[in-house]
This record gives structure tokens, C-alpha cells and sequence, in this order.
């Protein structure tokens, strides 16, 4: 494989190794897309402050995310069907972020079941939940957690109902996917995925199916699936869920200062500031955008991260100049799987690490967790002026 530089190498081999669907699956938004192109190309109207003749030996990306040390500001994002994108993928993912230093979160949309993840890592990882309506099932899953000795929950809270991604839906991918001559036709085409496929034994959603009442197969997950999102969701019922576990919860999809006073309210001891990497509410701003607004209404009460957008070290070093404590990456992360599995995803990360730590060390700045606001220039109008 030809060097690694940025997680833009990353991601052309990941096109040419992965099947069309799963590859579309990860790089699409809803819409019309604005929110998803936004999320990147926001971060570049924000500039950095070099500074020169200060001490850059040293340097130090480590900090602490919910009381955890780490090696960087950096958490794997839960995303749906890794094991699809590369064979047991939640648990080679997994297995680089453990032997990186930064936290792993398992969607429970995932190929790889919790108890999967568990076996195959020595370290706690995060897992994701969504608000469904099944008190019975997210019960017995949030067990299942304790169980695998997961040290914190990531309650997704925008996804009550789905934006529409046009791509997925002329590609059949759904849960589960709907195979179409074109699709069988080009994952025909992609030798080395398949190879793994066959070997493994981790083709379906492990965390639902033999575990949701009357989901034995996958026939019968998508009938289970399009009845399990709660759509009448409310503050109340998010606080039910937080009850239902006695450890860190993480609040995330928080795009708005209100919401960010209402998640203190229910008890969360942190928040993602989301827009769901584009693929909900088309038009709504950029996380990085919202960031600052939200940072000023809760940023001393709670600790914050922010996703969506990040496909760089430089981007992590903006955000947590911003005041974000951590973020979380998704595409950049699975760019590696797809492209060389447990190796790829580590190369996302020593490439992120290498940026931040090179960046902020050009800005004068040794340590991360000094990092302000004072190593960026931000446009008077970044936030908008709106009516």
C-alpha cells in the first residue's frame, strides 16, 4: 500500500475495495446534502494563529474524556453496519482503538454483536443506543452492556425519525440490504472484501437479531425496525432511558443551546453536538458552526464534544480550541477499515495524531489540554447573522 499522508488517501482505496452500497452508505448526507458538505467545509473559514520562538518540544496531545485518559481528543463515533464495510469490522475497529488509546463506540445498528466486541477486546469500550419504543428490548441490551463491562452509553437523540438519503434508497440499502443485480453484480467486483465475508460468520445485526421478540432472521428485522424508533419522543422518555443505566451517559445529536440545557436537566454527564455527519435535517448548520453558541450556554456545566465534519488533526485542534473537550470521528475511521481493516483504522488515527500534534505545536502550543480560542482566527460572521 502506497503511503499514508492524509485520511484522503484513506478513503480512494476504501472506494475501490468496498461494494458501492456500504461505500455510499458512509459517504452520503440527506437531501440535497448541503448540511453533509457543510460539516467539512466550514472548518476551513476558520484559521489558525502561527506563532513562532516558543518552546514546541515535547508536545502532548493526551487529555481525559468522561474521566478516561486518552492519547488524543478522538473517540470512535457509533456507526451503523461496520462488519458490512469490512469483515468483523466492529471488532478490528475496536481492537485499533484499544491499542491506540482512544475510546471505541459500538452502534447497536452493528454486524458484531456487544458480546462479539467484548471477547475479542481487553478494554471497556462505549456503546450506542437509539430511542426506540421497546422498554423490554432496550432493557435487556442495556444489560448486555453491563455485562460486556461498557463504560458509558451514547444515547442517540436525533434520529426519532430518518432524513431521507437518496442514494441508499436506489441502492437498496436498508436492513436489511436489498440486493439488486447492479449491487450483487459490483460486489462481485471487489475480491478481497468478499473473501473476508465468506470467512466470517458476523453477517447480520448481532445486537438485534435472537434478541428482539420476533426477530429471528432478517426478514423479520425490517418489520421490527420500522416499528422500533420513537417518534412521540420527548424529554421524559430520554430521561427514562438514562435511568436505565447507572453509569456516563452521552447525550448525542445536540444541535441547539436549548437542547444543551435540557440534556443537563435529564442528567447527562456529556453531549455530542451532532447533526448526525448530515445524514438528518438537510440545511441545518454545521456542528462546528453551533459549537461556540453551545459551548457559551453549557460549556462550564457539561462536558462537550462535537462530531460530524472532522477528517483531520487540524479539525480536532479547531474544535477543542473552540472549547469542545473531545470529538468524534466516523467516516475518517471507517475510510481505514474499508481500506485495510484493524491497520486502516490505525492509520486514521496516527494520521490525525500526527496533524494535531504538528499543528498545535506550530501555533506554539505544547500541551492540548492548554489549548484556547487565542490559537484561531474566526470570522465576525461564522456563527450567521440571522433574522
Amino acid at each position: 500500500m502506497a503511503a499514508i499522508t492524509e485520511i484522503e488517501d484513506l478513503r480512494r482505496i476504501y472506494k475501490r475495495r468496498v461494494p458501492k452500497m456500504f461505500y455510499d452508505y458512509a459517504e452520503t448526507g440527506s437531501w440535497t446534502e448541503q448540511t453533509f458538505r457543510e460539516n467539512t467545509t466550514d472548518f476551513e473559514k476558520i484559521r489558525l494563529r502561527q506563532r513562532i520562538a516558543r518552546d514546541m518540544a515535547d508536545r502532548s496531545t493526551k487529555t481525559t474524556l468522561l474521566g478516561q485518559e486518552v492519547a488524543m481528543p478522538v473517540a470512535l463515533a457509533p456507526v451503523g453496519l461496520c462488519g458490512m464495510q469490512h469483515a468483523d469490522g466492529e471488532i478490528k475497529a475496536a481492537r485499533a482503538a484499544e491499542k491506540f488509546g482512544v475510546p471505541f463506540t459500538l452502534s447497536t445498528m452493528s454486524i458484531c454483536s456487544i458480546e462479539d466486541v467484548a471477547e475479542n477486546t481487553s478494554k471497556p469500550f462505549w456503546f450506542q443506543v437509539y430511542t426506540l419504543k421497546d422498554d423490554d428490548f432496550m432493557r435487556r441490551l442495556v444489560d448486555r452492556a453491563k455485562a460486556a463491562n461498557c463504560s458509558a452509553i451514547v444515547i442517540t437523540v436525533d434520529l426519532q425519525l430518518m432524513g431521507q438519503r437518496h442514494k441508499d434508497i436506489k441502492n437498496g440499502l436498508s436492513a436489511p440490504p436489498k440486493l439488486t443485480p447492479a449491487s450483487v453484480a459490483n460486489m462481485m467486483t471487489k475480491a478481497q472484501w468478499g473473501i473476508g465475508m465468506l470467512q466470517t460468520k458476523r453477517r447480520f445485526f448481532g445486537n438485534i437479531i435472537g434478541h428482539a421478540k420476533g426477530v429471528s432472521d432478517g426478514s423479520s428485522l425490517s418489520t421490527w425496525i420500522a416499528e422500533a424508533f420513537d417518534q412521540s419522543l420527548d424529554w421524559d422518555r430520554i430521561k427514562q432511558l438514562r435511568d436505565m443505566w447507572d453509569g456516563p451517559v452521552i447525550l448525542k445529536g445536540i444541535l441547539d443551546a436549548e437542547d444543551a440545557k435540557m440534556a443537563l436537566n435529564v442528567g447527562a454527564d456529556a453531549i455530542v453536538v451532532s447533526n448526525h455527519g448530515g445524514r438528518q435535517l438537510d440545511g441545518a448548520l454545521s456542528s462546528i458552526r453551533m459549537l461556540p453558541s453551545i459551548m457559551d450556554a453549557v460549556g462550564d456545566k457539561i462536558e462537550v464534544h462535537m462530531d460530524s465534519g472532522i477528517r483531520s488533526g487540524q479539525d480536532v485542534l479547531k474544535a477543542v480550541a473552540l472549547g469542545a473537550q473531545g470529538t468524534m470521528i466516523g467516516r475518517a475511521f471507517v475510510y481505514g477499515l474499508g481500506a485495510n481493516g484493524e491497520a486502516g483504522v490505525h492509520s486514521a488515527l496516527d494520521v490525525i495524531q500526527k496533524e494535531l500534534s504538528t499543528s498545535m505545536g506550530l501555533c506554539g502550543e505544547r500541551d492540548i489540554k492548554n489549548v484556547t480560542r487565542d490559537i484561531l482566527m474566526v470570522p465576525e460572521d461564522f456563527e450567521g447573522r440571522w433574522a
